[in-house]
């Protein structure tokens, strides 16, 4: 049977992959701290797997598990805008050299056929032409991001030197089951679900007109799964619909009233994946639309019951360091 290993397996997409990978008659050991994952994500499959609880931005007896790992899925990051302006030192700790121990301990294979990153499609910051190709400029905006894309060249270096067969996937605007239930942009479906749930108008960012590359997390699992089972090595790919839609248009199909509050410096008015590549190379191209994907997170809404729900000041309390530190950016 072949060994799987998921960082951040109990975290959004992670839990999905875990599911997909299951599916697909793999033994998975999912590594986790649940600083953002929560177990509660895993609940349905918790006997089918391993799960360890660990950080792997410190050393620690979870590296042995990488001894006979056929794939590494390295999904663990921390996420968000705000808090990695807040915190730089926590974000580099976790996406850089939480990245450097798991590509450390995935040279302990030798049975190693893929090691896949998440990366993220912020690291394009505000591009110049849409839809975006992976041969575009990287302008990070904010930590996250930059942290995110020092990861990605961790990846691709220890690919080079070291001759790991490494895969990095950039996600754009994933969405679906199971997304966070905190974060004030990031999260933005989740932000939405809440307030839907508590009978809140939804808070739309600027005048609602920009547009974002939505992207249902059943795909981008099976983009994951897709790339780490071809033959392709040392690539970067783009991961999304390969479609635009307003945040206006999210609003209509949710359903309810909104208010707006102010854009934010350094986001783009479009986000929009060049899906090429990956469909021509590795054969995966997306399935769910919009509107049905919306639809499957209103069936599943209770999951949002608990989240916090975003009133326009308590947003403007949040982000208040973002427009503090990032008033100035270049667009």
């Amino acid at each position: 049977m072949r060994k799987s290993i998921v960082t951040g397996g109990a975290g959004f997409i992670g839990s999905h992959l875990v599911d997909k990978l299951l599916g697909n008659g793999h033994q998975v050991t999912v590594i986790d701290n649940l600083s953002t994952g929560r177990l509660l994500n895993l609940d349905h499959v918790n006997d089918k797997i391993k799960f360890i609880e660990a950080d792997i931005s410190e050393p620690g007896n979870w590296v042995s598990e990488f001894k006979e790992a056929d794939y590494v899925y390295h999904m663990a990051a921390l996420a968000d805008i705000v808090p990695s302006i807040q915190n730089p030192e926590g974000y580099y700790k976790s996406n850089v050299n939480g990245t450097f121990n798991v590509l450390q301990a995935a040279r302990l294979s030798d049975e190693l056929k893929k090691l896949v990153y998440a990366a993220s499609s912020s690291c394009y910051g505000i591009p110049d032409e849409y839809p975006t190709k992976e041969t575009a400029e990287i302008r990070p905006q904010y930590p996250y991001a930059l942290t995110k894309r020092m990861g990605e060249e961790l990846v691709l270096h220890w690919g080079q030197v070291y001759k790991l067969p490494v895969i990095s996937t950039r996600f754009f605007n994933v969405y679906g089951p199971r997304s966070r239930t905190s974060g004030t942009y990031g999260a933005v479906f989740g932000v939405f679900l809440a307030q839907k749930l508590a009978n809140q108008p939804y808070t739309v960012v600027g005048d609602g007109t920009q547009t974002r590359d939505f992207t249902f997390v059943s795909d981008v699992a099976d983009a994951i799964y897709s790339a780490s089972h071809s033959d392709v090595t040392g690539k970067i790919f783009n991961v999304g619909s390969g479609k635009t839609i307003s945040v206006n248009r999210i609003v209509e199909l949710l359903g309810g009233d909104k208010v707006h509050i102010p854009k934010r410096p350094g986001e783009p008015d479009c986000t929009f994946a060049d899906i090429e590549k990956i469909k021509s190379l590795i054969g995966w191209s997306p399935k769910v639309s919009i509107e049905d994907g919306i639809q499957e997170l209103i069936r599943k809404i209770d999951y949002w019951r608990e989240a916090p729900v975003w009133t326009p000041d308590k947003i403007k309390d949040a982000t208040s360091d973002w427009f503090k530190y990032l008033g100035n950016a270049i667009n």
